[in-house]
């Protein structure tokens, strides 16, 4: 049985798509990039987790970050360029019911034999609310996802129980996420998930995103991050994505402005 077989691709409109996401919590989108943009996404990750692990590795940040790098932006490699023509707008846009922003950006290596944080049943969002979601997950498969390089485990229907399920509990009832390179996850920030012990003998690497309403605090403030590049260096989904519309004013004659020229735009709720 090939890796096809076991993770069919079903079409996804928009009411398969608020379906699942409804009552399993995530959503494959079978084949979004190509091999291309896999072989540049790759190689740009693996350069930039060296470059962040060792800022873990000076802070004394680096036992359990295996793996792991975060804010992968503002080198000009094909990170950014993937978030300037970001895929499945329409669907995220969809669930939010209007505009959203970036809240992080990283890479997970899933090395084999690694210890990193991401093993551990977590949600990816503090507060738990229903019926308003506050941000969504997407998962970019760079490799293949199977069983034996750690496939991201998902709890189905966890979103909706608030409490935390015991290790036990998810262990048994969690299925992985299997898909092939090029792939994209769109899931519940409120689904309980965990990436799984890599068993094989390469890396098995993901890219994630985190998506919330514009009113939403990002891990990072992108605009100075990014500096000196300005919101018009950027595409309009990239300043839409990084918050350069929906930033706090710092000063005085940023506050008394006409509504075309607030920094936090009008349509930004």
């Amino acid at each position: 049985m090939t890796l096809s077989d076991t993770c069919p691709a079903p079409p996804i409109d928009e009411a398969e798509f608020d379906r699942l996401i409804a009552t399993r919590g995530w959503v494959r989108f079978p084949g979004v990039l190509d091999e291309a943009q896999l072989d540049a996404l790759r190689e740009d990750a693996e350069q930039v987790y060296r470059r962040r692990r060792a800022v873990q590795v000076a802070n004394g940040v680096a036992a359990g970050m295996e793996g792991t790098a975060h804010h992968l932006l503002g080198e000009g490699t094909s990170l950014d360029a993937f978030v300037a023509d970001l895929p499945l707008w329409p669907f995220i846009e969809r669930r939010f019911g209007g505009k959203f922003i970036l809240l992080n950006f990283g890479a997970a290596l899933n090395l084999p034999g690694g210890g990193a944080y991401t093993l551990k049943p977590h949600r990816d969002v503090r507060a738990y609310t229903t019926g308003y979601p506050l941000s969504l997950n997407m998962l970019v498969m760079l490799d293949d996802f199977t069983a034996q390089n750690g496939a991201t485990l998902m709890l189905p229907g966890s979103q909706h129980v608030e409490a935390m399920p015991s290790n036990a509990h998810f262990q048994a009832h969690a299925e992985h996420a299997v898909g092939r390179a090029g792939d994209v996850l769109l899931f519940d920030s409120l689904l309980v998930h965990a990436a799984a012990p890599n068993r094989s003998d390469g890396p098995r690497r993901a890219l994630t995103l985190c998506f919330g309403r514009p009113f939403m605090k990002p891990q990072m403030d992108w605009p100075r991050f990014l500096a000196p590049l300005r919101a018009e260096d950027h595409g309009p989904k990239a300043r839409q994505l990084l918050g350069y519309d929906a930033r706090v004013a710092a000063s005085l004659d940023e506050y008394y402005q006409p509504p075309e020229r607030w920094t936090f735009k009008p349509d930004q709720r």
